[in-house]
């Protein structure tokens, strides 16, 4: 687990750096002292992997190949089934009988391919140095790299016309807060290896990743979003846990195995169903199962997994941690105003605002005891998780008090009208009509 002891200072990193205001910085709200301690030799943990098999990377060529994997499953199942139909029934008779006869050969082969597939499996896991937790690499680091590289310049591509300067206040703010939160973690495996660099992109969607490579994109609405420098640390050190975790490669190594798998149910799948169309409907079945069983399931536990190592990242630079859970309250809230429909957490990437908020209120305890070892100053005012919970009931019950007033307020131009209609003499209309 992230080290959680840390010694005193003995270098000139400033103990208040991201205090110092920046012109035009609007987003940031509340700044409050953020210090952190470099840990003293002595008290650095070791971090030890178990030993593991090296076996031979993924080639590349698979990973370029994919979208014809897909494709060749289907012709080959496709195959099957036409050879199978045209066979005379006294050669599907002679097969039948074949099988029986070889049934134990049938039974070894598959079994071998079992095994091989177990030993394959094995052979590629790793323990993270961080977590503790072992995880499927399938691909080699210069493989990753090289694709990581890739994805890079396609960003950059598209983003192009939108960068912030290196002069903007909010890129700076960024990389203050970045660069903080990297060297108060510099013991952790893998932060000091990664070279860090700082992408602002001046969008109104609410996101920030990292990739592989340690290129930080954020978007200026998520800036917009936070309401102070320490929610903003978290989000920030959730993004570096996602690539100090290797989360990228994991999960990149887990759809690759699940897609080999599915070839081998697709190929069935072709080969059995007697027509195209219910081929076609066993295949949309099988994608979707893969999908809701393991490829989301999967990307929420790297999602909390990433919820807490940030979290103990952001303590020991001195973050506030209890601003962690409430900015994903008021991403619950905002979308309740918003009217934003609410989506069973079991059909999204991500966990749930509400449920992240949740289990980062069970984490934060934990992540006090990390700040109070790293010696960092005792947070000072109220709760941030009891000002919002305070805000949010004075917000409605001053929107059910303009409610109100807004009712009385239609109820009283109305009730004139009804009164004058009521002082109206009787005869002056009977004349009326007459008239007319």
């Amino acid at each position: 687990m992230v080290t959680p002891t840390c010694g005193a200072r003995n270098d000139s990193f400033s103990r208040h750096l991201l205090i110092e205001e920046v012109a035009g910085a609007s987003f940031l709200s509340v700044l409050r002292p953020l210090k952190c301690l470099r840990m003293r030799e002595r008290d650095i943990r070791s971090f030890h992997t178990s030993p593991r098999f090296q076996a031979a990377p993924v080639p590349l060529l698979l990973i370029i190949l994919k979208p014809v994997q897909k494709l060749f499953a289907i012709i080959v199942g496709r195959g099957i089934r036409k050879w199978w139909q045209a066979l005379p029934p006294n050669k599907k008779e002679l097969f039948k009988e074949s099988l029986r006869k070889n049934k134990w050969k049938l039974f070894l082969c598959f079994s071998s391919f079992g095994l091989l597939f177990v030993v394959f499996y094995f052979t590629h896991l790793e323990v993270s140095p961080i977590t503790g937790r072992n995880k499927l690499l399938l691909l080699g680091k210069e493989h990753f790299k090289l694709l990581s590289e890739l994805e890079y310049e396609a960003w950059m591509e598209e983003f192009k016309n939108d960068m912030l300067t290196e002069k903007d206040a909010r890129y700076l703010m960024v990389k203050k807060v970045v660069y903080h939160l990297i060297e108060c973690n510099k013991d952790i495996p893998g932060i000091s290896e990664i070279n860090w660099t700082i992408h602002v992109v001046d969008s109104p969607d609410i996101n920030a990743f990292v990739l592989p490579n340690g290129q930080v994109f954020i978007f200026t609405g998520l800036l917009n979003s936070v309401t102070d420098i320490h929610q903003l640390s978290f989000l920030l050190g959730h993004e570096i846990a996602h690539a100090v975790l290797g989360h990228a490669a994991e999960k990149a190594s887990l759809v690759h195995l699940l897609d080999f798998l599915g070839m081998i149910f697709l190929t069935m799948i072709w080969a059995v169903c007697p027509r195209d169309s219910f081929a076609l409907l066993g295949q949309w079945i099988q994608s979707k199962l893969q999908e809701y069983m393991f490829d989301r399931p999967y990307s929420r536990t790297l999602e909390a997994e990433a919820d807490k190592i940030g979290l103990q990242l952001a303590a020991k630079a001195c973050v506030d941690v209890r601003a962690s859970s409430v900015f994903w309250q008021q991403m619950e809230f905002a979308d309740s105003l918003q009217g934003h429909p609410k989506l069973p957490e079991w059909l999204s990437t991500h966990p749930s605002h509400g449920n992240r908020a949740e289990h980062l209120d069970r984490l934060i305890p934990q992540a006090l005891k990390i700040r109070e070892r790293c010696n960092c100053p005792p947070l000072s005012g109220p709760d941030p998780r009891l000002l919002f919970k305070l805000s949010m009931k004075h917000f409605l019950e001053e929107s059910e008090k303009e409610d109100l007033n807004i009712t009385a307020k239609k109820q009283k131009m109305d009730t004139p009208t009804i009164q004058n209609q009521k002082q109206i003499p009787l005869t002056y209309i009977v004349e009326k009509r007459t008239g007319s």
